[in-house]
């Protein structure tokens, strides 16, 4: 390869936090790192229905950092486009990619048959931005790699995944071209999680593509966060009542899981029926069996876990213990109550106000989660409206997202001064205040780059 000039094309999550792409072309060769949905904000989700400013068919190959949606969810759209390489990633990556983009073709699917029965799309008709045959096309293009060694691509260039916390599976990519070293961090994982290792941190970068989603933000400590919870347990079981807490499916439920289970070890909570009603994060689930090495739980702790747990996976099931009255903890998707099976809880349950919702992520504006987080007392559910009169509670530090401290510490390996920063995935004050951290940290200047911006590499 003669060509020394490398340009970079900001393709998603450049001044927004989701839409992850970054196109590597090194003038022979086109490498596209991530590959997510742009999600939030309807400005952005359009953008998922528009062919990308590149020639699709030209891009040689896909890196991953990780399985979620704003990392993955993408793909089929890629390959429909005429994408026809391999998409790289380490196996439980590619394990959670396909849980993940089965789930997103299926919900798009229904939303797209029922918007047409009951035409409130302006399109005519409605279609979904792809269905289960396009991901069905795109699986085959999985391959899988081990994590921490060299992986050679082509003559000149090798890729590296390296450990990252945040969700099973999670690395960030080290992709070296003729020497020179291009760092994307993905999401960077917390430094004491309970579930994942800390995250491995990069020695050499010459050019850094730093995730900045809480620049600027702190996180308590998630030891902090048990004695809340099991106050709240206790509060609540005491009461008669029952605790529901709406989580994302992956890592989060999991996470809920084994605090739980350890709490009720410990004898610090009530022995009530815990019910994990998710059938991805049963999907998930049985993934953390299979992957001793990626995370913290010892075989028979994973066992034992489980089996204080009704696992539920069919949707009769779920009718069934909604009515229930007995107090218990159900831990269900979705995360910001935007759907999922914790709709059909809260359509029973919202009433008692002796139950509680307790909100473990993030609530994003607009979400029936952050609605109820802000004080409304109803809730639209299938169509409508329930009385709200549940108890609300938030538990903040649980978010399997690097702070601003654990993100500037994981740059502190870096031995040579990077030729080029770039601040990604994240909101502009994020963005911001990163970069006003590396600089006084590192004394490196950082970009913020714009959607669709290309920046060239000497």
């Amino acid at each position: 390869m003669k060509n020394n000039k490398i340009n970079v094309h900001f393709l998603g999550a450049a001044g927004t936090v989701t839409g992850s792409k970054y196109l590597v072309d090194t003038g022979d060769k086109k490498i596209l790192i991530d590959c997510g949905l742009f999600q939030g904000l309807k400005e952005l989700r359009l953008k998922n229905w528009e062919y990308l400013p590149v020639k699709v068919s030209e891009i040689d190959m896909v890196l991953l950092t990780h399985g979620h949606l704003d990392h993955t969810g993408y793909l089929p759209r890629l390959v429909k486009q005429g994408f026809n390489g391999p998409i790289y990633g380490t196996n439980p990556t590619l394990d959670i990619a396909k849980i993940i983009l089965n789930d997103s073709a299926k919900i798009q699917e229904q939303e797209a048959e029922r918007a047409n029965k009951e035409g409130y799309s302006k399109h005519n008709p409605a279609e979904p931005l792809y269905d289960l045959k396009d991901v069905e096309k795109t699986i085959p293009h999985f391959k899988g790699v081990p994590q921490a060694q060299w992986i050679p691509l082509f003559d000149g260039i090798r890729a590296r995944f390296q450990y990252n916390g945040h969700i099973l599976g999670a690395t960030y990519i080290e992709l070296d071209v003729n020497g020179k070293c291009f760092v994307f961090s993905g999401d960077v994982g917390r430094t004491n999680d309970l579930l994942l290792y800390p995250p491995l941190k990069p020695k050499k970068a010459d050019v850094l593509f730093i995730e900045s989603t809480y620049g600027g933000r702190f996180h308590p400590d998630e030891v902090e966060a048990l004695p809340q919870i099991e106050k709240l347990v206790n509060d609540t079981i005491n009461k008669g009542g029952s605790l529901f807490v709406p989580s994302f499916s992956v890592e989060r439920a999991q996470l809920m899981m084994l605090i739980f289970w350890k709490l009720l070890k410990e004898k610090k909570i009530p022995k009530v029926q815990m019910i994990m009603d998710s059938p991805m994060g049963a999907s998930v689930l049985e993934l953390f069996h299979r992957t001793r090495d990626w995370h913290r739980l010892e075989g028979n702790e994973c066992d034992e876990m489980c089996s204080h747990f009704t696992v539920v996976s069919s949707y009769r099931e779920t009718m069934e213990l909604r009515t229930d009255k007995k107090p218990k903890i159900v831990i269900a998707g979705s995360g910001m109550l935007t759907g999922g099976r914790m709709l059909n809880y809260l359509e029973t349950q919202a009433q008692n106000p002796i139950n509680t919702l307790l909100f473990v992520g993030y609530q994003a504006e607009g979400t029936r989660g952050r609605k109820l987080l802000e004080g409304d007392k109803k809730l639209k559910v299938y169509g409508k409206w329930v009385p709200f009169d549940m108890e609300v509670a938030e538990i903040q530090g649980l978010s399997a997202h690097a702070d601003h401290t654990e993100l500037m510490d994981w740059m502190s390996k870096i031995k040579n001064k990077p030729e080029r920063i770039f601040i990604v995935h994240g909101e502009k004050e994020s963005a911001e205040a990163l970069q006003k951290g590396i600089k006084e940290t590192y004394d490196w200047d950082a970009e913020i780059p714009q959607l669709y911006s290309i920046e060239e590499i000497k």
